[in-house]
């Protein structure tokens, strides 16, 4: 029984500092960091060095800068954006320390589902934070900013306290990106196609779109509707065509289709 809650519990630690290095990779260290310095977590010899109190200053300096930059639109996704190379790599690191003293095997399998996590998370925070910045007000990326650094502090207390708790709720915040991310990066494939409206960038696009638009009678015979509606649902999955442009340009196929069958 030992060795199984054992096991929980390093599965939980290796899950939870990869999931928390996606959302902030220098809260993590520092809640690692601190909380082995003072002995409130027995770290394994492997993750020992993040008590140093070097570590522990570099990454309490660098988590008071997001903090910062966490909070103004804009700046925030250039962030993200940056820490796309710095956040996976040193989730996957951290998680491969986090299984202790095991073959090298073990710990490069605890990397690859580590660096896996991380990415996840991170690709979530990203998008939802690109999403977010549509808004003109600030105070939905202060609230966002805050709500993920007390889910980072939070979660990993609970990692460390209720390993068999937090896995439970890591299978839930899996399978809920599962169905979100297409969600959002549909919502940001539409925000990129009107940024290059906005800058005349589409060009082609929008002439790709006319000749399809020009083309819809043909398309709309009986024989060629459901090969028509299939296009249109292809284009609107991949953010080309809004909900708004899917949904008229569908009508018009449907009216096209119905008035070609009763002539």
């Amino acid at each position: 029984m030992d060795e199984y809650q054992q096991l929980i519990s390093v599965i939980s630690l290796t899950m939870g500092v990869a999931w928390a290095s996606g959302l902030n990779l220098y809260a993590a260290i520092l809640v690692l960091g601190l909380g082995g310095s003072v002995g409130g977590i027995d770290l394994p010899e492997s993750l020992a060095v993040v008590q140093d109190p070097a570590v522990i200053l570099a990454a309490g300096l660098m988590y008071a800068v997001e903090f910062f930059a966490d909070k103004i639109p804009g700046v925030d996704t250039g962030w993200d954006a940056l820490h796309t190379f710095i956040r996976i790599p040193a989730g996957a690191l951290l998680a491969a320390n986090t299984v202790g003293d095991v073959s090298p095997a073990l710990q490069l399998a605890a990397g690859i589902v580590g660096g896996s996590v991380t990415s996840v998370t991170h690709a979530a925070k990203a998008s939802t934070r690109m999403l977010i910045n549509t808004s003109p007000e600030p105070v939905s990326n202060w609230l966002a900013s805050i709500s993920e650094d007390v889910a980072v502090f939070g979660g990993l207390w609970v990692a460390l306290n209720h390993p068999v708790l937090f896995l439970i709720g890591f299978i839930a915040f899996l399978l809920l990106l599962i169905w979100l991310l297409p969600k959002l990066w549909r919502g940001i494939a539409r925000i990129f196609r009107k940024i290059g409206q906005w800058l005349g960038l589409s060009k082609e696009t929008n002439a790709a779109l006319a000749g399809a638009g020009e083309a819809t009678s043909e398309l709309a015979k009986p024989s060629s509707l459901v090969d028509a509606l299939q296009g249109l649902d292809s284009l609107h999955q991949s953010g080309a065509l809004s909900d708004a442009e899917y949904a008229t340009a569908k009508a018009s196929v449907i009216a096209e289709h119905t008035s070609a069958s009763a002539r």
